[in-house]
């Protein structure tokens, strides 16, 4: 009897242990094609849109696409979300008093972004006084 090499016989075991789950997954695959079961799947015929995630550390990138798909961001994001709704509210507005409020509260917000984000001074977001608006609308 023929004996191989001991790492021929390993070689030969990781390469059957390769290739015959790859055959059961593409008889799985053939099997739902033929079946029509990948007919109606959202996207069909539109390319695939891959999501750029290098700015992420790699431990940190399945976590981060749970908490995406789940609509759940970090809170300086949140923070940004709610100043540009705050700003888009203020732009609207035309009672005085209402835009002294919406101005107190889109400061308040801009004050708890910087705290958070704790960046230099010159990179912080900038506030926006009542003043600056009062002379605006002479």
């Amino acid at each position: 009897m023929l004996r191989l090499p001991k790492f021929a016989a390993i070689f030969s075991i990781r390469v059957v242990l390769m290739i015959y789950p790859q055959r059961i997954i593409e008889n799985i695959i053939r099997e739902a094609i033929e079946k029509g079961e990948f007919d109606n799947l959202p996207g069909k015929g539109k390319p695939l849109v891959f999501e750029d995630d290098s700015h992420v550390p790699e431990d940190l990138r399945l976590v981060y696409k749970i908490l995406k798909n789940a609509d759940c961001i970090p809170p300086e994001l949140q923070l940004k979300k709610d100043i540009r709704a705050a700003q888009d509210l203020l732009s609207g507005l035309t009672d005085e008093k209402e835009k002294y409020r919406q101005m107190k509260k889109l400061n308040f917000l801009v004050m708890k972004l910087n705290v958070m984000q704790k960046r230099p001074v010159n990179f912080e977001e900038n506030q926006i006084y009542y003043e600056k608006l009062l002379d605006t609308m002479k």
